[in-house]
């Protein structure tokens, strides 16, 4: 019977996860996108699959999927080809390697920690290898039934729990929990809670730090990377050089002979 439901399991969440559409027009401004990314980086991804549209419309994001980047170096190390220079957590096929083709046609954004040291890259980058080959128990399709069923209006502060798959180890599933605990185990902070209490330490100048509290791993979702102070945006148009006054339009009709909006 668990063999069974186990492969029912499997084939709703291949349903789920299985990509509706791809925009011929997202790839626009990500030409050589691969130059710019750095091992240890988030990269976003406006998913387009129904698992994608329920994780965007709980955390009210355009963002429904992450990716750890490691590089062609790390990938062979730990068994993938130079291509396969992502790590990331699928409902379906676990954690695993993939490279950036498995993102065409996407919108995406880069996500790159701040003052982070090659040493604490690679543990980010370990932690997150450790785990390839982790799967998500889908015997239980209990939990993922209730992705084919239209989500009615959920309060806010149910929404980040409805995404835990819950009869499982959440980094097995939901890939941005397994990045966040990459990087909580350095750690380095994504969303920390903040103690500005009386126990907090002072610097030498007197000033009072607050103490950071960690959030739990499996409350992340991909848009957290995108709102977190300490990641910062990295946008290849820009980073290469922009000049506006470079631009060249083309010019509309007459004001009269257009089409009104």
């Amino acid at each position: 019977m668990k063999k069974l439901l186990q492969k029912v399991g499997y084939m709703m969440g291949c349903w789920l996860s299985c990509p509706r559409y791809r925009s011929v027009n997202a790839g626009a401004g990500e030409e050589g996108i691969a130059s710019f990314l750095r091992p240890g980086d988030v990269l976003l991804v406006e998913g387009s699959s129904r698992f994608s549209e329920v994780i965007k419309y709980l955390t009210q994001s355009s963002w429904s999927h992450a990716a750890l980047y490691i590089g062609a170096e790390y990938a062979e190390r730990l068994g993938g080809c130079s291509n396969d220079c992502f790590i990331e957590a699928d409902v379906t096929e676990g954690v695993r390697l993939v490279g950036l083709d498995e993102f065409k046609g996407y919108h995406l954004r880069i996500c790159r920690p701040t003052g982070l040291d090659d040493d604490d890259i690679h543990a980010v980058i370990h932690f997150a290898g450790a785990r390839l080959g982790y799967r998500y128990d889908l015997h239980n399709i209990v939990d993922l039934a209730r992705y084919f069923l239209p989500l009615p209006p959920v309060p806010q502060r149910w929404r980040r729990p409805f995404l835990i798959l819950g009869s499982g180890d959440p980094t097995r599933a939901i890939c941005s929990t397994l990045i966040a605990q990459a990087f909580q185990s350095i750690p380095y902070p994504i969303l920390p809670i903040i103690n500005a209490s009386s126990s907090a330490t002072m610097d030498v100048s007197r000033t009072r730090l607050p103490r950071f509290k960690q959030r739990h791993y499996s409350l992340f979702t991909p848009r957290d990377f995108d709102l977190s102070p300490y990641f910062d945006i990295v946008k290849p148009r820009l980073a290469e050089g922009f000049d506006p006054y470079c631009l060249q339009w083309e010019k509309i009709n007459d004001v009269n002979d257009s089409t009104p909006i």
